[in-house]
């Protein structure tokens, strides 16, 4: 009989490969559209994202953030960090970009050998700069279209491609994969736990305005991550940007009664 472990990782990697012939068909015709037939379902999940971090996710990180000293915030988001870098370098070779995959090999070896396990970034000291990937870039790569616009519950917002990607991003980082006992998975989990909060409240500034003063916030959070999430991947170069009035270095919060997609 397989292992626990064993089965789950086969099971997941089996749901990855069914799901991923099922999005085959879910592509956007236009690179520039908004394509959310799940709308209805999306706007519930958001709905719970939103009592979820007014309740408890926002508040935490501003106690976070005010409690606990910077060197530790910024210790916690090394090492988080660090362990993403086996995940990089996969994806770097899975998307036939050896350099990228090369430096984030040697960013991880530097960092975890003279930063005392990731806790500190010697790394980019030397030039070695995080290049952060994932497979929903992976996916991107290989032609798989971005599929249908999903909020997903304590997750966020996110793509059929996308969430795939997440299943495919635990599968293909050997470091999430080394919890053997369930001390180590806690220990895991606080560090991620710890790391989310340390991003909310970096994030306040960009994500408080949309969630908390847009008309729409569910229509506001669509359009932001649909536009940054295809700019980060080169599906929206600057000339389809500028053709829609859409400017990336501008602050999309700006106006935050706006929706550019939607228009």
């Amino acid at each position: 009989m397989l292992p626990d472990s064993t089965f789950k990782y086969l099971s997941r990697a089996a749901l990855l490969i069914g799901v991923l012939a099922i999005s085959g068909c879910a592509s956007v015709s236009s690179r520039n559209a908004t394509y959310d037939p799940l709308e209805d379902l999306n706007r519930v999940s958001h709905g719970v994202n939103k009592a979820v971090d007014a309740v408890a996710l926002r508040p935490a990180s501003v106690i976070y953030d005010t409690v606990v000293p910077n060197p530790v915030v910024r210790g916690i988001d090394n090492f988080s960090g660090n362990l993403d870098q086996p995940g990089h370098i996969v994806n770097g070779i899975l998307q036939g970009r050896p350099s990228e995959a090369s430096r984030a090999l040697f960013r991880f070896l530097v960092n975890t050998t003279f930063g005392l396990g990731g806790l500190l970034d010697p790394a980019s000291d030397m030039g070695l700069v995080d290049e952060p990937t994932d497979f929903g870039e992976t996916l991107h790569v290989w032609g798989v279209g971005e599929g249908a616009y999903l909020e997903l519950p304590l997750l966020g917002p996110s793509t059929v491609r996308d969430a795939i990607g997440r299943t495919g991003n635990t599968l293909l980082n050997p470091t999430r994969l080394i919890a053997t006992t369930g001390a180590q998975e806690l220990r895991l989990r606080q560090v991620g736990a710890a790391d989310l909060l340390g991003d909310r409240a970096d994030a306040a500034s960009l994500i408080d305005p949309v969630l908390y003063d847009s008309v729409d916030s569910y229509a506001q959070l669509r359009s932001v991550y649909l536009q940054t999430r295809r700019f980060q991947l080169g599906s929206v170069g600057s000339t389809d940007l500028e053709a829609n009035g859409l400017d990336p270095f501008d602050d999309p919060f700006d106006d935050p009664f706006d929706d550019p997609i939607a228009r």
